[in-house]
């Protein structure tokens, strides 16, 4: 595990702003070329295959959340400005963030970057930060960045800090990044994606254009990511998230079993996130969403042409430099993943 946690914390040093994740997905081809992986880009989604590319295919989302500048000594959460909100549907986490605004971002530290070459343009620090309601966003006053042009992206500074079984940077979702690099440095010879702009809901159209471009259908599409929980304590008793849906699709795939399956043999707990999700609606005498998924909008897209499920990873302080999860929670999506693909 210790060639994991290597990985992890290179990855995390890189910026990947929504929007603006090209200088990663670069640090990405690289590492995987190293391995003699093949890697392609393609518009907005870099595509990884092994010697076997048929024997599996993971994805994962690239982006992270951060700021862009959008005008003299403006800046607005990269996510929500106004040519992103066409993809939004107002129930994915990242929206409920946006509504459940607090002032966190207080004295964050932020570094600004050329979006293509991923060259350092400066470091800056929040000082503050309050939701417009004209324009729904989040609008953040910074020092230092008086200089910046419109359309410049800003990330959180970041590094990953191990607390006895507790990890925590901004996890969502370089984590799974640095899984995939991780298997394919164990021999996984499968296919990968690395998607743009998950987090404004427009990485399952890059994903879904790729399939088209090849004509290649599949009902194995394991996606990979980070799923939020309100306490620690709940984190401690999960190991692993599955989902048997989302708010826009059923996931019917023999994936879902065959992860259960392992999860069962290895002794690892899981949770059913939607289940959870009822579960807690109906104690509360709530309505709200099941939450949205890149897979979930994939399956709708294409009526069922593409299938899958989902493999998370329980945290808390989502969205956050400070989102925290387990040691057993990353051991055990290794370990499911490592027998799934006979590695």
């Amino acid at each position: 595990m210790e060639l994991f946690y290597d990985i992890l914390k290179q990855l995390i040093r890189i910026p990947s702003v929504v929007g603006a994740e090209q200088p990663f997905f670069m640090f990405i081809k690289r590492e995987l070329e190293e391995l003699g992986i093949t890697v392609k880009y393609y518009d907005g989604v870099l595509v990884a295959k092994g010697s076997s590319p048929q024997s599996g295919y993971i994805s994962a989302h690239a982006d992270r959340h951060g700021l862009i500048c959008t005008g003299h000594n403006e800046f607005q959460y990269a996510a929500f400005i106004a040519k992103n909100k066409a993809d939004l549907t107002g129930d994915s986490n990242s929206e409920q963030l946006l509504r459940n605004f607090t002032a966190r971002f207080m004295d964050e530290k932020v570094q600004a970057y050329q979006p293509w070459a991923g060259s350092y343009l400066g470091l800056g620090s929040i000082k503050d930060a309050f939701l417009c309601e004209r324009r729904n966003n989040i609008i953040f006053k910074i020092d230092g960045f008086d200089y910046l042009l419109p359309g410049i992206p800003i990330a959180f500074m970041d590094k990953l800090v191990i607390n006895d079984d507790l990890v925590s940077a901004q996890l969502d979702n370089v984590i799974s990044i640095a899984i995939i690099i991780y298997l394919y440095s164990l021999g996984y010879q499968g296919t990968a994606f690395f998607t743009a702009s998950e987090e404004a809901g427009r990485s399952w159209r890059f994903l879904l254009e790729w399939f088209r471009r090849f004509d290649i259908k599949t009902d194995e599409l394991l996606v990979l990511d980070t799923s939020p929980y309100p306490t620690l304590e709940e984190i401690r008793n999960i190991d692993i998230v599955l989902r048997h849906r989302d708010s826009n699709a059923i996931f019917r795939s023999a994936l879902k079993n065959k992860i259960k399956k392992i999860a069962i043999k290895e002794k690892i707990k899981f949770n059913f996130k939607d289940t959870y999700l009822k579960n807690k609606m109906r104690k509360n005498g709530t309505v709200s969403s099941l939450g949205t998924t890149e897979l979930g909008r994939l399956i709708h897209a294409t009526k069922g042409e593409i299938q899958g499920t989902t493999l998370q990873i329980p945290t808390i302080g989502y969205h956050t430099v400070n989102e925290t999860t387990t040691t057993r929670a990353i051991e055990s999506m290794i370990t499911v993943l490592k027998q799934l693909y006979k590695i």
